[in-house]
């Protein structure tokens, strides 16, 4: 079985390079504007690729990471809007069902008013939340111009980060004539060790300056 979906996986990474190839910018606009929607289309299978297209000369490395933001964005804010047309009124009518509460929906969008944009820029970088980081903030109404630039910031680090990768395997192993998915799952791996504890420090500081505020803000 492992080796059936690790020949999958190949074979798919294959078509990504050759399909991006193709359809150059606007294909990593596309599929990463799926990746950031409902659509379960990982974002480590569309960057990296860009990322050894660009270490061969076919793309562009600054390019393809600003590409891979743009469609980011674009799928995020798609989410946020089907959450805020759609999201009470269906949590309102089948909640019940799902066993979701309103005094735990209304506490969730009042924390998410109230710490919007840290978990917005947070959420950006965690596997399998960035997909879906969006809808809360939909749900409470987060102003959008200041959730799609913390999606931004967030989803720049993030692309910027995949595309590095490709960038980096491609110019280590130009000669092998392919992308080598093992090296790129390695790096990438490395790479989430390292923002895990960068991201636990963030949240850490926010959190310590929240709490100095409000005990300020009761002195006062």
């Amino acid at each position: 079985m492992i080796e059936i979906l690790a020949t999958w996986f190949g074979q798919a990474v294959t078509w990504l390079v050759e399909t991006i190839s193709s359809l150059g910018y606007p294909g990593i606009v596309l599929l990463m504007a799926l990746e950031s929607s409902f659509f379960p289309f990982p974002s480590e299978v569309v960057l990296p690729p860009a990322g050894y297209l660009a270490a061969q000369g076919r793309m562009n490395v600054w390019l393809a990471a600003l590409a891979g933001v743009g469609g980011s964005v674009l799928g995020a804010v798609f989410n946020y809007l089907v959450a805020v047309r759609l999201g009470r009124p269906l949590l309102h009518r089948y909640g019940k069902y799902l066993l979701i509460k309103e005094a735990a929906l209304d506490r969730a969008e009042d924390f998410f008013r109230r710490h919007g944009e840290i978990s917005t820029f947070v959420g950006r970088l965690v596997p399998v939340i960035r997909q879906y980081i969006s809808l809360p903030a939909g749900l409470s109404r987060m102003r959008l111009d200041r959730f799609a630039l913390y999606t931004a910031l967030g989803a720049g680090i993030w692309c910027a980060v995949l595309v590095w990768v490709g960038w980096y395997v491609g110019m280590q192993a130009t000669a092998l004539g392919g992308l080598p998915e093992q090296e790129v799952h390695r790096y990438i791996t490395r790479v989430l060790l390292v923002l895990a504890p960068v991201l636990a420090a963030l949240v850490a500081i926010y959190v310590i300056r929240h709490r100095r505020r409000a005990r300020l803000d009761r002195a006062a």
